[in-house]
């Protein structure tokens, strides 16, 4: 569970449960109120045993009708799973279990002995998830009831994750020197071409949700912050209906003034180890929670191995090489599609890039350079994606900086340039050549968590057929 050593106490509760049950030694004696939800109430008559579970942790809270009103003892007794209960009263230390001579003696659990307690909220029964039992239902209906699923302990530990990985990327973004920016989200034109917009009414404009902040994080490069980066969401109304898409998700995007795609390649190899590093040295016990989980569906463990930096590059042409090595029917210039990538991961299973892309299969504002030609003569582009394993993680590159090198890429790919006037007029100033990223927060969570599906580790997804709660 999290740490929550440095909460401040509130007006319900003076403590959290894990505060109590992880300083139990130094609190014997001394009166707390906590509250939680109500995991298990057992007993009958005159004695009830409570375990009480909060976002911090569980502990057992210990009730004596003798020594509390018979009202309050009554209604606690009586209260149904996962309701919410505050009660006051003093830590105490459990009485140790029994060991067998020669077995090592368990550390020391407490409990709280209460003198005064409340039914916050009762819980309806029977519950829809469940919480603590292992009841097998759909991901639909755990996704319908996601405030009862994230209560369960693996699923609670994946968003924690979550929250982990946007702070240690945040962190390891700024200390490279990069700047947050928010861009707008409601744009008048798409920033990476296309059809797969989501259009709504601006007042009596006709607009779109934002499908990529592309155009935004260059104009801030252009204008001089040299280095930025956005955590944010995009909007793409792609008719997929895969396990690893979704209409919303939120990704990193970086873009950086003076730099290449080798340049922004490092950047995110470097993040990426920052990130499974700190998660290894700091967050192992909500490892463990979905380790736990993963053994009662006999699942195997996921571990948190920092990859070493470099990862390998694998250039396209070679990448096309490696699939039709393993049997795969490829041929230059075509795209590498999930099948193909299951051969390349047998070779690569971790971490890789996939970079010098042919240009016809990259966007207008990709850069190139004239000499750099594949096997059969067509050129080649300064865009990557990564993979891990067969999954594409990131696409990213170097942008093309020249306004007349733009236009003729909009006129090589069928395009009219006054028609990415928008887009293009930023660039008739002077711009300093810069490259970027954008890797998808939710399928970094995947691979961290073992997550078989992006919807695990996305609190409320968006997809086709989803748009509550």
């Amino acid at each position: 569970m999290r740490d929550s050593t440095s909460w401040e106490p509130t007006s319900y509760r003076t403590h959290t449960i894990g505060q109590v049950s992880q300083n139990g030694s130094s609190m014997v004696g001394s009166e707390v109120t906590i509250a939680g939800y109500a995991e298990t109430v057992r007993g009958r008559g005159a004695i009830c045993f409570l375990m009480l579970r909060d976002g911090t942790g569980r502990i057992q809270a210990f009730l004596k009708k003798d020594n509390m009103d018979e009202g309050s003892f009554d209604s606690i007794q009586a209260a149904s799973r996962e309701s919410t209960i505050q009660v006051t009263g003093v830590v105490a230390q459990k009485r140790p279990p029994k060991v067998a001579e020669g077995e090592p003696v368990p550390p020391p659990e407490y409990e709280v002995s209460v003198s005064s307690g409340s039914v916050l909220a009762e819980a309806a029964t029977p519950l829809p998830v469940g919480v603590t039992d292992d009841v097998q239902v759909g991901l639909d209906v755990r996704l319908d009831n996601r405030h009862l699923d994230l209560r369960r302990a693996h699923v609670n530990a994946m968003f924690q994750l979550r929250s982990k990985v946007l702070q240690y990327g945040r962190d390891h973004l700024i200390k490279e020197g990069f700047q947050e920016i928010n861009s707008p989200k409601i744009i008048a034109a798409a920033a990476e071409g296309g059809t797969n917009l989501f259009p709504m009414k601006y007042f009596e404009t006709d607009a779109y949700l934002s499908q990529s902040p592309q155009l935004y994080k260059q104009l801030a490069v252009l204008g001089g912050l040299e280095r930025v980066f956005e955590i944010g969401p995009a909007f793409r109304a792609e008719k997929h209906d895969t396990y690893r898409h979704l209409n919303e998700f939120i990704s990193f995007d970086i873009e950086g003034a003076w730099m290449d795609d080798e340049d922004v390649m490092g950047v995110q190899e470097r993040m990426i180890h920052h990130i499974w590093t700190e998660v290894s040295s700091n967050d192992q016990g909500l490892m463990d929670i979905v380790n736990e989980f993963r053994a009662s569906q006999g699942l195997d463990p996921v571990f948190v191995e920092v990859p070493s930096v470099p990862f390998p590059r694998i250039p396209y042409c070679d990448a096309i090489e490696i699939v039709k090595e393993g049997g795969g029917e490829i041929e230059w210039g075509d795209d590498i599609e999930s099948h193909h990538c299951d051969l390349i991961a047998a070779k690569y299973p971790g971490f890789h890039f996939l970079p010098r892309w042919p240009m016809a299969m990259k966007p207008f504002y990709i850069h190139h350079k004239e000499e750099e030609k594949g096997s059969t003569g067509g050129q080649l582009s300064r865009g990557f994606d990564l993979n891990y394993g067969r999954d594409e993680m990131t696409s990213g590159g170097a942008r093309e900086h020249r306004v007349d090198v733009l236009e003729q890429n909009l006129r090589n790919m069928g395009l009219e340039p006054d028609d990415f006037t928008f887009y293009t007029d930023g660039f008739r100033y002077g711009a300093p050549p810069h490259a970027g990223w954008g890797l998808g927060v939710a399928r970094l969570l995947m691979v961290l968590t073992g997550a078989g599906n992006v919807r695990e580790v996305v609190l409320f997804p968006r997809d086709r057929s989803r748009v509550t709660p």
